[in-house]
């Protein structure tokens, strides 16, 4: 204890936190973590950036108490427009559950499938992710990323649908392994993410296809630079499975600035290129997410 309360007194002198995390030290059971160290929700609800899951823990707890946030985020495409809202839970800085319902809205490319204007599929994922081991703030002087383990459990609503475009499954499960690893005295975080899936367009789209039923290994990379202490910027990459004849399927990419108000609030904006869906290329557009967290 007496090892983090030194850590907490050099942050406040290096500006990278607040008067108020010394004042409190270590002894408040619902808050103490640095600004911007649960993460922001990705589209599918865990801790992490907006594409990538982090093996960053949710909330602002530390290893004494319990955490949560809410978050809602958009994105805005040329030919179709996705939002997500949800809850999480974190434990003692060690465990994660999550809770994410998805919409994507097909507008007018629904009525031009035949599906009807504004077709929208959504989409349930319910996540788990456990902290196996290091530190991501407090491991400075070890080469050892903090590790996690997750899962997320996801299903989808438009079964017969899914079925006609060669989808083999509306529900399936995605497992993955994360590591994230920040360095205080130069303002980086990096994180690499491997996750196994059979999911088309996050599941969106179903689980499995007429090209591939099997799970498929895919990585996840983020880099942050903080600018300040409420600032962070980056850049993300998601590797996807190509399952799907009939929708060839790009990885993922975004460029993002992420905020902290202060220590509840945190908003979110990124530029992103999703590729192809569903015969539509060039879909670039705006994401934005918005995080409420104790």
């Amino acid at each position: 204890m007496a090892f983090r309360k030194q850590w907490v007194a050099a942050l406040v002198l290096a500006g990278l936190a607040g008067p108020s995390a010394l004042a409190n030290g270590w002894s408040d059971e619902w808050g103490g973590k640095l600004l911007l160290t649960r993460g922001i929700s990705t589209v599918e609800g865990a801790g992490g950036g907006g594409l990538a899951s982090w093996a960053l823990i949710t909330g602002n707890e530390t290893e004494r108490g319990i955490g949560g946030t809410a978050h809602a985020s958009w994105v805005e495409l040329p030919d179709y427009s996705f939002s997500a809202q949800g809850v999480a839970l974190g434990f003692h800085d060690r465990f994660e559950l999550s809770y994410t319902r998805q919409a994507f809205d097909t507008e007018a490319v629904g009525a031009a499938l035949g599906l009807g204007q504004g077709f929208t599929f959504e989409q349930d994922v319910f996540g788990a992710k456990l902290r196996l081991f290091g530190d991501a703030v407090y491991d400075q002087d070890s080469w050892l990323p903090q590790i996690a383990a997750g899962v997320q459990y996801k299903v989808n609503n438009q079964s017969a649908v899914l079925n006609a475009i060669g989808a083999q499954d509306d529900e399936g499960v995605d497992l993955y392994l994360a590591a994230t690893k920040l360095y205080l005295d130069r303002s980086l975080l990096l994180n690499a993410t491997v996750r196994a899936t059979r999911a088309n367009q996050l599941g969106i789209l179903g689980f499995g296809g007429d090209l591939e039923d099997d799970y498929q290994w895919a990585g996840e990379f983020s880099a942050g630079y903080l600018v300040n202490r409420r600032l962070l910027i980056g850049a993300e990459y998601r590797f996807k499975p190509d399952n799907l004849g009939l929708a060839g399927e790009d990885d993922w990419l975004d460029v993002f600035a992420a905020w902290a108000v202060n220590e509840h609030l945190t908003l979110t904006a990124a530029y992103v290129d999703l590729g192809s869906i569903v015969t539509f290329e060039d879909q670039r557009g705006l994401y934005f997410s918005i995080q409420a967290g104790f």
